[in-house]
């Protein structure tokens, strides 16, 4: 296996006695569209320098140092040789501390995900690895230290491979009580029938997962808007219509959605036998 693209950390995945060569490699990429500032009549650059606040003064980056508020205008500073004394010990080693059940862990855990490849003289180890994770179901729970950093991984196999993604501590995670505050939603009744046609409209709706049909429609556009100025197009938009906000009658509007649904399922099926047909 010649993996595409530059590893990021190279070190062993460990599980008791057994360790397991492995290249960790990003696993997602982003297309986001990214932009620049620029003077609206030069068309130059816009550039950020760093001002002391109370001189107006640009400070060298050998001047700087970082600090911590604790009340308005009050600070304890922190010098880079203190927090070299903080950094986690570095290791080459994904140490796995115990194996859970993959459905256990709530996806707001999950942070970045990467690849696990192994090592040229580790194929037999790793495939065992994956297989034993594939049957029993299960992922693995460990750390790891990257960029003088240690994280929470979870590490699970996915299409033949180990996939690990960094996890959220518990708490980094927002729990739903915070947010509800006073609110209790218990109190809120909704009767057996209203229960029974929403779930009529999510059957409805209901497909087999496919990530390939859905895409960035925003980003496109925005692309082609790029390309279209770039090109001397003059872009004319027209006003987008005032929505109004109307109360909508909850039963009326389940009644609407499964129709739609039926519609909509009913259309893509026909599409399907034609285009099979021919």
């Amino acid at each position: 296996m010649t993996p595409k693209g530059r590893a990021v950390w190279s070190g062993s995945v460990s599980f008791g006695l057994v360790n397991v060569p492995v290249k960790v490699f990003p696993a997602v990429r982003s297309h986001d569209i990214r932009f620049n500032q620029l003077d609206r009549e030069s068309g130059s650059r816009i550039r950020y320098r760093k001002v002391a606040e109370a001189t107006g003064d640009e400070i060298p980056a050998e001047q700087i140092v970082k600090g911590y508020e604790l009340a308005p205008g009050r600070y304890v500073t922190i010098e880079p040789d203190e927090l070299v004394g903080l950094n986690p010990k570095a290791t080459r080693m994904i140490d796995i501390e115990e194996f859970v059940e993959l459905g256990e862990i709530d996806p707001l855990f999950f942070n970045q995900p990467y690849y696990l490849l192994p090592d040229k003289t580790a194929a037999k180890a790793y495939r065992l690895l994956v297989e034993t994770m594939e049957q029993e179901g299960k992922a693995a729970i460990g750390r790891v230290i990257m960029r003088s950093k240690e994280y929470l991984v979870a590490i699970r196999p996915l299409e033949g491979v180990l996939c690990m993604e960094t996890l959220r501590f518990d708490d980094e995670v927002v729990k739903p009580e915070e947010m509800l505050g006073d609110a209790d939603l218990e109190d809120v009744a909704v009767t057996d029938r209203e229960v029974s046609m929403a779930a009529q409209l999510v059957q409805g709706l209901s497909e087999k997962w496919n990530p390939a049909k859905f895409e960035d429609v925003y980003r496109d556009q925005v692309q082609d808007l790029i390309d279209r100025k770039a090109s001397g197009q003059e872009i004319v938009f027209e006003a987008a219509p005032e929505s109004s906000e109307k109360v909508v009658d909850l039963m009326a509007a389940l009644e609407a959605s499964i129709e739609a649904a039926k519609s909509k399922r009913g259309g893509s099926e026909g599409e399907g036998r034609q285009a099979a047909e021919g």
